[in-house]
């Protein structure tokens, strides 16, 4: 059956009753409501744990780590080339892309029959990001620097401020801080979960930079969820700690991620001026502290 050109056919067959070649089509439709959401998704991981009682000398670290993305973009782009990497690699898409797993060849990832197996498979993964459109805010825990303080201090809760904080910084210049905004967050555990949302709705509720109400929403994901965003936030905490923790060390990964940081200057700014606004680091280390 053949479709005028400026007729839509309907996504599934018994969306709408079948179109009547002899009616003519309305000449025009009601606006739609003004959206309450506003453009953009967050995703969001960490590296490292977030307690003080034991520290890792060889990974001192906390990482927290939000992934923002354009809506259109992220739905359009993002997830049909990971869906596209995995079928390539794995024959389905039922893979969980997990830094730790990738690193240690664990699971699914011993795959790999060879060191120029995995390196290309590492370089097409980080050819995805590199091509993929998002917004970094990251905040970086010096669990060490922390613990000296001797102050009772969550090291998620204080990178979830610092991040939050930057999130409604960006969405203010993009005209979206009055649309609500939803941060998805893996599962963690019931105390943990039921902690991280009475402390988001606490920093949201006014206790922040500005003494404001922000419009953000937290979701919790199933470990299980096969979300493209999550799973590229989980790749890219690790490499921003390690580029605070071992500065001097090549990092292919954080050449390619700190062009994506939230920067001041606009696009003039890319990789340069995101020290203070897309990643944070705290306990500021001594050089960065005013005299």
């Amino acid at each position: 059956m053949s479709t005028p050109d400026n007729q839509q056919l309907p996504l599934f067959e018994l969306d709408f009753p079948a179109v009547n070649p002899a009616k003519p089509a309305p000449q025009s439709l009601p606006p739609l409501a003004e959206s309450p959401f506003s453009k953009y998704i967050v995703y969001v991981d960490e590296s490292g744990d977030h307690s003080l009682q034991s520290i890792d000398d060889n990974y001192p670290l906390f990482v927290l780590a939000f992934c923002v993305f354009h809506k259109r973009h992220y739905s359009e782009q993002v997830v049909s080339a990971l869906e596209k990497f995995k079928f390539n690699y794995f024959g389905h898409d039922q893979v969980i892309l997990h830094e730790h797993e990738i690193r240690k060849e664990k699971g699914a990832f011993t795959i790999f029959r060879s060191r120029d197996e995995k390196r290309q498979f590492l370089g097409e993964l980080t050819e995805i990001i590199d091509r993929s459109n998002f917004i970094l805010i990251s905040c970086v825990i010096d669990k060490r620097a922390l613990r000296k303080q001797h102050v009772e201090s969550n090291p998620y809760h204080i990178a979830l401020g610092f991040c939050l904080d930057a999130l409604n910084d960006f969405l203010q210049e993009k005209e979206q801080h009055d649309k609500k905004t939803f941060v998805v967050v893996e599962c963690r555990g019931k105390k943990e979960d039921s902690e991280l949302e009475l402390e988001f709705r606490r920093i949201c509720d006014g206790n922040n930079r500005l003494n404001k109400t922000l419009p953000f929403e937290v979701l919790f994901a199933d470990k299980k969820a096969l979300s493209s965003g999550l799973q590229l936030a989980d790749l890219v905490a690790r490499p921003i700690g390690l580029s605070v923790l071992r500065p001097e060390q090549e990092n292919r990964a954080f050449d390619v991620l700190k062009e994506k940081f939230y920067c001041d200057g606009g696009r003039a700014g890319i990789g340069k001026d995101y020290q203070g606004l897309g990643l944070n680091i705290y306990p500021a280390p001594e050089s960065e502290k005013p005299r």
